[in-house]
């Protein structure tokens, strides 16, 4: 089993979607506005954004989990983005393919925020 990264990443239902059909294996290309994939260090920052930015935005936030072989990210520093615990790293949109090239295992999810 290769070193790895546990990442969390909170999405909309829209993007799960594509998650889904993937067999939960990859995540979809980047929009052309979205030129940075944005997967986060914990599970509850990863909870505030799924809670207070994706249900408002598109009806229902989720945060799913999986795992990254940590050579790969080496190249990659951690931003902080925030506070001291608001880490994530910045993966530019044409290096998508391969850090779902390098994800060990399936992406899950592990909680569910649907509107109020």
């Amino acid at each position: 089993m290769p070193d790895v990264v546990t990442l969390w990443r909170p999405t909309g239902p829209e993007e799960l979607g594509l998650v889904e059909a993937s067999g939960w294996r990859c995540w979809p290309p980047r929009l052309p506005e979205q030129p940075i994939f944005y997967p986060v260090l914990n599970e509850e920052y990863a909870i505030k954004i799924a809670r207070d930015w994706n249900v408002p935005a598109s009806g229902a936030g989720y945060v799913t989990r999986f795992d990254v072989r940590a050579d790969f990210l080496d190249r990659y520093p951690v931003q902080q983005a925030g506070g001291r615990t608001i880490l994530e790293y910045w993966i530019p949109a044409e290096d998508l393919d391969e850090l779902n090239d390098n994800i060990v295992g399936l992406i899950e999810v592990t909680r569910t925020y649907p509107a109020a």
